[in-house]
């Protein structure tokens, strides 16, 4: 028999994952280019040639055993330092190696840190819309999620009610900017306040609230938008990277946890989230992507294939009478339902557009569009955008 709480994750499944599958089912039923599959965030830009050069150069020209072998749970220390003084000379920050742990991704990240922090029946507060999967990673380690409930339509976290939500079992607040589903980016402003109330807050409680920053996204970002450098607004900071967007390598699963010295209890932090990575099973990040990052870390994904899609989509269908917020950055468009939500998702499947609820984001009347695909992709679908459009906007 397996576990009561596998069993219902996998009841309330994804709602992100049922639709991509749905789109392959679809695709044999009908031809690949016929079905307009928006539901996955899986970049379509390939990663720099540079990263494909460095695998070849480093499985080449490295020891088997410096490239295969085990390494300190934290992760190669040059790697580290390279990443420590990247994001010095970028932010202003004083990160040393020591504040770097190389992660399995954002989420594996995520995981390690709320494993390594949180006690049974702790709370960790989230601003809805947000990433489904916080749910999960946080009942994995006995914690319990409470909701800011969704600020339309400018979509910035409520403070205000953030602030009322905080209680003596408050361990953390997730964000997550540029965001998932929305594309906003959270202003200097905002966080500053939010900086200033989890001070406050900590202060009240007598221990840390630490504030994770999920940030996937970071390098996506379109125009003049920037995206402000959290440690510099509250010590107790904790930023979580991801290079599955910013260098195309979703399925590498490469990233790092950043913790600064200002952070409480910082040193016993970084230890903990080190044992954390070893018990969770992850043991260390995959050794030849550090390699691949320390060589390539000042390569970049081009964006303006994001920003063309970007566009196209929003202009066309906010000409066809859909609402929704321009984005920022990331690659989704968050559109408010003209109809019934599961009935709006269901219409658009009708045409063959598979697109995400809002309610598996805690947004219910919305849907999200993942625009990293083809822009070929886009054009072909409009017609049906129009055609969903005439049927349900009033």
């Amino acid at each position: 028999m397996i576990s009561k709480k596998i069993k219902d994750i996998m009841q309330s499944g994804s709602a992100i994952r049922a639709m991509f599958e749905e789109g392959k089912r679809l695709a044999e039923v009908y031809g690949k280019e016929n079905v307009y599959d928006f539901s996955l965030g899986n970049p379509s830009v390939p990663a720099p040639k540079a990263v494909n050069e460095a695998i070849v150069k480093i499985a080449q020209n490295t020891d088997t055993l410096a490239l295969h072998g085990y390494m300190l749970n934290s992760g190669f220390e040059s790697v580290r330092k390279t990443i420590a003084d990247s994001l010095n000379s970028k932010y202003g920050t004083r990160f040393a190696f020591k504040n770097i742990v190389m992660t399995v991704g954002a989420a594996g990240g995520l995981n390690v840190v709320l494993k390594s922090i949180i006690n049974e029946g702790d709370e960790v507060i989230v601003f809805a819309p947000y990433f489904g999967e916080y749910n999960n990673y946080v009942a994995n380690v006995g914690g319990k999620v409470v909701v800011v409930p969704p600020n339309p339509p400018t979509f910035q976290p409520d403070l205000k009610a953030m602030k009322s939500l905080v209680s003596g079992r408050t361990k953390a607040v997730i964000i997550n900017s540029p965001n998932n589903p929305t594309g906003v980016i959270y202003g200097e402003d905002t966080l500053k306040e939010l900086g200033k109330i989890l001070k406050e807050q900590s202060e009240k409680k007598g221990e840390a609230i630490y504030l994770i920053s999920d940030e996937p996204y970071r390098e996506l970002v379109y125009g003049d938008y920037q995206v402000p450098f959290l440690t510099k607004y509250y010590d107790n900071t904790i930023v979580g990277y991801s290079y599955s967007k910013s260098l195309s390598l979703p399925g590498e699963r490469i990233g790092y946890l950043a913790i600064p010295d200002e952070a409480e209890d910082c040193d016993n932090l970084l230890a903990a989230c080190g044992v954390a990575t070893r018990i969770l099973g992850f043991v260390n990040a995959p050794s030849l992507q550090q390699l691949v990052i320390e060589q390539c870390i000042d390569e970049k994904t081009d964006v303006s294939a994001y920003d063309k899609n970007r566009k196209l989509l929003y202009n066309a269908l906010t000409q066809y009478g859909f609402e929704c917020i321009e984005p920022q950055g990331a690659f989704y468009l968050f559109v408010k339902c003209p109809i019934e939500e599961s009935k709006f998702v269901a219409k658009a499947k009708e045409y063959n557009i598979l697109i995400v609820g809002g309610k598996s984001f805690a947004c219910e009347g919305y849907v999200r569009i993942a625009y990293c695909v083809s822009y070929d992709m886009i054009e072909r679908s409009l017609p049906y955008f129009k055609k969903l459009a005439e049927d349900t906007v009033k």
